[in-house]
């Protein structure tokens, strides 16, 4: 016994169409991923900072130390600043040094980010090129 397959008519006919229904598939699979994944890579949970270091401070004497109390306040060094105008001018002073020496920013953890943002737009202000941040590595142990 015999069996027919395909037309009787003989011709052999070639398909020249493209299948694209494992493609849509694959691409609808990997939307479902991609719509999954974000919202979990973009979502963030409020903590406690700076609590970490990743490279070790060099303090050089040309450096200019800046901090900002919790209060608000600011000081060079260990002296008080007025005011943001005040920051600016003498950063300005500082910022044609070549040289440029960096600012080191001393946040208190309590203290408001507007404050600490004062700062960083003081020195951007006044051209400075270089800021840090300096933080308190955490306790070892426990």
């Amino acid at each position: 016994m015999g069996m027919n397959v395909g037309s009787s008519g003989g011709d052999d006919e070639v398909v020249s169409t493209i299948n694209t229904t494992p493609l849509v598939d694959v691409m609808l699979v990997l939307l479902i991923i991609f719509l999954i994944t974000v919202p979990v890579v973009t979502q963030s949970v409020g903590v406690t900072l700076p609590k970490e270091t990743n490279a070790v401070r060099v303090t050089k004497p040309e450096n200019i130390e800046i901090a900002v109390t919790k209060d608000g306040d600011i000081y060079w060094g260990v002296q008080p600043i007025p005011d943001t105008e005040a920051l600016v001018a003498r950063l300005k002073k500082i910022a044609v040094l070549n040289p440029q020496p960096e600012v080191h920013i001393r946040g208190d953890e309590k203290s408001r980010y507007e404050n600490v943002g004062k700062v960083m737009v003081a020195c951007q202000r006044a051209g400075i090129m270089s800021i840090k941040f300096v933080t308190e590595p955490p306790a070892r142990g426990g």
